[in-house]
């Protein structure tokens, strides 16, 4: 059974702050790291954000889709959540792999 192991990053409390928000405010923070040049290049950024953009991107959509029955609510409730969890979780240095979200990433050279 071998392990893998990610490589270590340097992670500053910069970069823990703006996965933070980047989950949080998804999909508007992940666009505005892609703005920014100095932010965009940084490992543990770049690790969360596009999974953090394409989460968001997917949430709006189904957010959207069941919006026109009485379980929009539940799931915007529940995304809000979700994304708290998962802020919470990069702002304390953690890397974690959202199911089919982190597979697409990869796939995209992103």
């Amino acid at each position: 059974m071998s392990e893998q192991f990610e490589p270590v990053m340097d992670v500053t409390s910069d970069d823990k702050l703006w996965t933070l928000l980047a989950y949080i405010f998804t999909p508007i923070i992940p666009i505005v790291i892609l703005l920014l040049e100095d932010k965009k290049n940084r490992p543990f950024i770049k690790r969360h954000n596009m999974q953090a953009l394409i989460l968001g991107i997917v949430e709006w959509v189904v957010n959207v889709l069941l919006s026109f029955v009485v379980i929009g609510c539940v799931t915007s409730v529940l995304t809000v959540i979700l994304n708290i969890y998962l802020g919470i979780k990069a702002n304390r240095g953690e890397t974690f792999d959202i199911p089919v979200i982190s597979n697409f990433v990869r796939q995209q050279g992103w």
